[in-house]
């Protein structure tokens, strides 16, 4: 399977590169719903500039995007260099849809490095809810206006990729 034995990043987009309130339209697709000056995709540029000192970082999709438009379709509204970093995601179509997304982000991203094996992983995600006690030092909660350019967010970001990367603090 692609990812083991390396470094991922398990990547949501909602609430961590956007905004996380996006609906969907039959006719126009995922759009956002929230105040002037938020767009689709706005930190995108941010977490390429952080991920760009760490090469050997992969993504692994966490988004509900997935589980709608499939790994590549979702993976093409990333920018080309995030795009060349995603191997997979956490759902894949010989899942059952209803039992993947009755589990907790957490659970999915968990059941996702058991079958992996990374060497090590860091989640980006603003869904808080139940991540398992074993795990929550490898999460970074975003805000989920704000996503990973909230100033803490970014800090933590920052920090625990370059510790993951073996940059030390």
């Amino acid at each position: 399977m692609k990812g083991q034995g390396e470094l991922i990043l398990y990547l949501d987009y909602d609430g961590v590169l956007h905004h996380e309130n996006v609906l969907w339209h039959p006719r126009i697709g995922a759009y956002l719903s929230a105040p002037d000056g938020f767009v689709l995709f706005q930190h995108a540029e941010l977490l390429e500039e952080l991920l760009e000192p760490y090469p050997e970082v992969r993504i692994v999709l966490s988004t509900s995007w997935v589980r709608r438009y499939g790994c590549s379709k979702t993976a093409k509204n990333l920018r080309p260099a995030l795009r060349s970093r995603v191997i997979g995601a956490t759902f894949h179509s010989r899942m059952d849809r209803e039992t993947f997304a009755a589990a907790p982000r957490g659970m999915q991203v968990w059941a996702d490095v058991v079958r992996r094996q990374p060497r090590d992983w860091l989640a980006v995600d603003d869904d808080y809810l139940h991540w398992p006690a074993w795990c929550r030092d490898k999460y970074i909660r975003t805000d989920e206006r704000e996503g990973i350019s909230a100033a803490p967010v970014l800090a933590e970001v920052r920090q625990k990729l370059s510790l993951m990367c073996g940059g030390g603090a």
